[in-house]
């Protein structure tokens, strides 16, 4: 299979993700499933699994890159850029997740004293584009991986469509009937734009890191703010279990 051919499959098998495990039909079937906390812990485990085997030890592989592609005037902080990056990408997403929690503890505060439905709609689209924006990412980070070769992109595709489960289950218990109806299908829509804009656009080494560090930030907050225990009650040894077995998968295709 052609490179450009095989990141296409995955980027429609990651957009599958979203858009059948959104809809209403299939919330109904599958929430006894993900009601067992068991699941999300394990895939926080895989996701969270992936950043520190295989995404950070690229990024230090790549930062290089960085250093030297500034020249002989090494900017402030050169050696550092890439995690400040990954940083970054955390600290925004756990903004976005604090705007969020912080609106849905005012909801029923809002509707005793008459707040406009359009703030609840501005919170819900500010979280749905936000992961719309980091999905187009992860999409367009598919041909890179294609051209590592065939174990790089099933590896990679494996654990984003795991990482996808949990980022549509959080989506769909904070937004329920407006995320099922229509935000899901935005999000399998990003996926798939963030491949087209990646087989038009050459990824640079440098662009490539600094893409790798917002990733890295973005699945570490996702995957820890469905996982730490808080009311949610994470599970350990699911997350322990999903986190060992897929590091080794990781370290045997290596």
């Amino acid at each position: 299979m052609e490179l450009a051919h095989a990141s296409l499959v995955a980027a429609i098998v990651l957009a599958l993700v979203y858009a059948l495990r959104g809809g209403a039909g299939a919330a109904a079937r599958t929430e006894r499933f993900w009601s067992r906390r068991r699941s999300i812990s394990a895939a926080a485990g895989v996701s969270v699994a992936y950043v520190f085997v295989d995404v950070l030890p690229e990024l230090a592989a790549h930062n290089q890159a960085i250093v030297e592609s500034a020249g002989a005037a090494e900017p402030l902080f050169a050696e550092e850029r890439v995690y400040i990056l990954a940083l970054a990408s955390f600290v925004v997403l756990y903004g976005v997740e604090h705007i969020v929690l912080a609106a849905h503890g005012k909801r029923a505060e809002n509707v005793q004293d008459g707040v406009h439905e359009g703030a609840r709609d501005a919170i819900y689209w500010l979280h749905v584009g936000g992961f719309a924006a980091y999905s187009a990412l992860i999409g367009y980070l598919l041909v890179e991986r294609a051209e590592r070769g065939l174990a790089a992109l099933v590896v990679y595709t494996l654990a984003m469509a795991i990482h996808f489960l949990i980022v549509n289950h959080a989506l769909a218990e904070e937004h329920g009937g407006a995320y099922r109806r229509g935000g899901h299908w935005w999000l399998a829509a990003s996926v798939v734009a963030g491949w087209v804009v990646g087989t038009m656009l050459p990824l640079s080494e440098v662009t490539l890191a600094r893409l790798f560090a917002v990733l890295a930030g973005g699945i570490v907050i996702t995957s820890l703010r469905s996982e730490l225990p808080d009311e949610r009650h994470g599970r350990f040894w699911p997350f322990v279990l999903g986190a060992a077995l897929f590091a080794a998968l990781l370290l045997a295709t290596t």
